[in-house]
């Protein structure tokens, strides 16, 4: 299951961008939420220049589901406290 509902539609690199930017402000500390909304603007300045269409789906799908993970993670680790 996806993080955050939408997943589904996302289809560019922008959308795919603040898709991420919007999960991680389900994360449980704002030092958290720093860490991954750099790393997400750090990848995504890198791969900017990404033209082919297959591997840009790639991507996505790798970004949601370690977005989900990542979500999973911290959440579940947060509840058993």
């Amino acid at each position: 299951m996806p993080p955050l509902p939408g997943a589904e539609l996302i289809q560019t690199s922008v959308q795919l961008y603040r898709y991420l930017l919007r999960c991680c402000r389900q994360l449980p500390s704002a030092a958290m939420q720093q860490h991954y909304r750099h790393a997400i603007r750090q990848s995504y300045n890198s791969h900017s220049d990404e033209k082919d269409p297959e591997r840009i789906l790639l991507m996505i799908n790798r970004a949601v589901a370690d977005a989900d993970w990542i979500l999973e993670k911290h959440l579940l680790s947060q509840t058993q406290v």
